[in-house]
């Protein structure tokens, strides 16, 4: 999102419904994708209680491979999901709600990835970590009021501040032998 974007960056208390705007939709994809999904997972900070957010559900679906995109593809398109093929990120795909519905991110990884073990490795370090979410929150809320129509000024920014969590994340990791849980759909 670039500066010149008229969309305003909005950091909202957390809601206690995210978790079951989750369930629904994750047990819709569940339905859709079956075993093509090895894990389907509610990720970012709508999923962490307490930790203020954009009003925006992000789930990390796992995938075997990439390839044949149309395992995971096709079932996501029958149910309107938009795929961004214009994604940057080469290690996922990437798919936006279907038009008219609530803002949603559908992150696709390959299932023991750096890229899919980090984004969960991030939330459960922030669930058990309450001072790390109160900081998170005072970083997110600050750089919101910085970069209130920059959304790639305001994710730039935020990024030093995400990587050093995941320092200690790891850490913590170390410490305890942390191992992702079961799917949460």
């Amino acid at each position: 999102m670039s500066a010149t974007s008229r969309r305003r960056i909005e950091i909202v208390d957390y809601n206690p419904a995210w978790p079951e705007m989750f369930g629904g939709l994750g047990r819709t994809l569940r339905a859709a994708l079956g075993a093509a999904a090895l894990r389907i997972d509610h990720i970012g900070s709508t999923a962490v209680a307490g930790l203020p957010a954009k009003p925006v559900i992000d789930v990390q679906i796992s995938v075997a491979a990439f390839e044949p995109a149309e395992a995971f593809k096709d079932p996501l398109e029958q149910l309107g999901w938009v795929y961004r093929a214009d994604n940057p990120e080469r290690t996922k795909r990437y798919f936006r709600e279907p038009p008219g519905h609530r803002r949603t991110h559908l992150h696709i990884r390959r299932a023991g990835s750096f890229s899919q073990q980090i984004p969960l490795l991030l939330r459960d370090y922030l669930r058990r970590h309450a001072d790390a979410v109160a900081e998170f929150a005072a970083v997110k809320r600050r750089l919101a009021g910085q970069f209130p129509f920059d959304g790639a000024g305001y994710t730039d920014a935020k990024d030093p501040y995400v990587w050093e969590i995941i320092r200690r994340a790891d850490q913590w990791a170390q410490l305890r032998g942390w191992e992702p849980g079961p799917s949460d759909a």
